[in-house]
């Protein structure tokens, strides 16, 4: 495993040159569009219309169709060209719905969660020290920061990356200030500097929550080539680096989309990182442990599991792990 290489920064997908910019997907039209349609339009035709838009952009987005083949052949081992195609559009239209949904979740609308493992976040809670909540970009991960103030009221501290686009990012703000979650604090990792790790590691001591993702590096971020689906992959170091230097334990959470604005929030077994004078070590075993987890939310939802871009080089020749296609 390779420690501390800094991920390459994300390359933009290729588009064609009708979506290219005022329609570009990085930017705000589209997510404004979305935003508008799923307050105005009636239920029926919203789940008439959500596939129509979903087979477009996926035939729009070949690039993207391509690293959710590749990406699901880790999953279910390899298949033909049809097959991924199949599990592609299959991934495509669970993230409009996830999406859609999201901008629900933004207003009046909110997505009625259910939850499993309560006691795994209890058991923290009663011990009265922070922890990191690890997750991934499988369902409704956002959910799952946002469930922490009204399960215990206990402050949390998200990170997230900035959208490529100003006008896009303009939007996320604008639609996180309406939201007006109490003890919900957004942190935006671009160009935050040593300056915010310190913030976190001090409100983890202080007995808060940080919630970060843990299956994809951001780009400039540090990563570690972990086993992942049999293969070594790219993840991010910060999620048990940020633990291990709070002397806090990693918990694993997970939002699986259910149907029709509901939710499902698995919390796992925590993940303790040690601290020896082996750094290197310490973060071997904690990302392996997260890989796991990770590895885990997406067999049991792989269409949930929206990575647009391919964790492993082309070349990588795919395991057969038993999963359904």
């Amino acid at each position: 495993m390779t420690d501390g290489a800094p991920a390459p920064p994300a390359a933009p997908h290729s588009l064609p040159p009708s979506w290219s910019g005022p329609l570009s997907i990085h930017g705000d039209f589209w997510p404004r569009f979305h935003r508008w349609a799923m307050g105005v339009l009636p239920e029926w035709l919203l789940r008439l219309l959500l596939p129509i838009f979903a087979f477009v952009f996926f035939l729009g987005l070949p690039s993207i169709r391509r690293s959710i083949g590749r990406n699901l052949e880790r999953v279910f081992g390899p298949h033909s060209w049809w097959r991924r195609q199949v599990w592609a559009y299959r991934t495509v239209k669970s993230h409009a719905w996830c999406l859609s949904e999201r901008y629900e979740n933004f207003s009046a609308r909110g997505i009625q969660p259910e939850v499993e493992g309560l006691d795994q976040w209890r058991k923290l809670l009663e011990e009265g020290q922070g922890f990191v909540m690890v997750t991934a970009h499988v369902g409704h991960w956002e959910v799952g920061s946002m469930i922490g103030p009204q399960l215990d009221g206990r402050k949390v501290h998200v990170i997230r990356e900035e959208e490529r686009d100003p006008r896009a990012q303009n939007l996320l703000q604008e639609m996180l200030d309406g939201r007006g979650l109490e003890g919900y604090q957004v942190h935006f990792a671009h160009g935050s500097g040593p300056a915010l790790g310190a913030k976190l590691v001090a409100a983890l001591r202080r007995g808060e929550i940080v919630a970060l993702q843990g299956d994809r590096p951001r780009g400039g971020g540090r990563s570690a080539r972990v086993p992942f689906f049999g293969e070594p992959a790219p993840l991010p170091v910060g999620p048990a680096a940020l633990a291990r230097a709070a002397g806090v334990p990693l918990l694993p959470v997970f939002v699986f989309r259910e149907g029709r604005r509901r939710a499902r929030v698995v919390f796992r077994p925590p993940i303790p990182v040690p601290s020896t004078v082996d750094r290197k070590r310490d973060l071997d075993q904690a990302l392996e442990a997260i890989a796991a987890e990770v590895e885990g939310a997406i067999r049991r939802r792989p269409h949930q599991w929206f990575c647009f871009s391919s964790m492993w080089p082309p070349e990588a020749s795919p395991a057969s792990p038993p999963a359904r296609a």
